[in-house]
């Protein structure tokens, strides 16, 4: 696949670098790095806490025609397979959090906004944006439980590298999805989750209750089933994981 990567030393947003982009005949993929964000975006209207040059800022941009509209959730199953994959070359304990960030145990590395433009015949056009917290040692700001990869580890991580690393594994399981293993993205999405087994504590707008993950649906539902045997289904946002 060829790739064409933009770095930039600040930017407001990776994400919005490419909003208005159009790659030239043959670039399948579009990547913005920054070393620093302004308007880093996390879910809702959280903000991305990040030092300077010291994590993994980053919007890649694909056009995986192939995947129907209504199955494209198994873009964000495929960023996040991909993400947690090269993380697990340097660590254990590495899970997926529904929808799709990136837990250590019960803190969060990594986040990603996705954004899709749906065409006639399916996904025209996908905008992954990233933060992976690498190389910063210590959080200031209101997130309840940030942790960062020489946090776990001890050490410092190579960016450059790193980066490579996870847009090969990018690569990998979007041509899984060209090759339609739709099932072995979902399969392997599902055995990586976080809190897949057993009851936990969840919160919606009735309250909090128990519950255990029964699946993700194909559309992105989360399924969970109650202490009363009642299945409950919700969209992202509707739901939250009491930590």
């Amino acid at each position: 696949m060829k790739r064409k990567i933009i770095h930039l030393r600040e930017t407001d947003s990776t994400s919005s670098r490419l909003h208005d982009y159009e790659p030239p005949e043959g670039e399948e993929m579009t990547v913005v790095r920054a070393d620093y964000q302004t308007a880093g975006r996390g879910n809702g209207t959280n903000t991305w806490e990040s030092e300077p040059g010291k994590n993994l800022l980053f919007s890649v941009m694909v056009h995986p025609r192939h995947v129907p509209a209504q199955r494209q959730f198994l873009l964000s199953e495929a960023e996040a397979l991909a993400v947690k994959e090269v993380l697990d070359r340097y660590a254990d304990g590495f899970t997926l959090k529904w929808p799709n960030d990136i837990y250590w145990n019960d803190r969060k590395i990594s986040g990603t906004i996705i954004e899709t433009r749906i065409g006639r015949e399916g996904v025209k056009r996908c905008i992954y944006g990233t933060g992976i917290n690498i190389n910063q040692r210590e959080f200031r700001g209101n997130a309840p439980n940030p942790v960062s990869l020489c946090q776990i580890t001890g050490r410092e991580t190579d960016l450059d590298e790193l980066l490579d690393e996870i847009l090969d594994a990018i690569e990998k399981y979007l041509d899984m999805l060209h090759d339609n293993r739709f099932q072995d993205i979902a399969a392997l999405y599902h055995a990586a989750l976080y809190r897949a087994r057993g009851f936990h504590r969840f919160r919606d707008g009735q309250g909090e209750f128990e519950g255990a993950i029964v699946e993700v649906e194909d559309d992105g539902h989360l399924i969970l089933r109650d202490r009363q045997c009642r299945m409950r289904s919700y969209a992202f946002k509707e739901v939250e994981f009491i930590i």
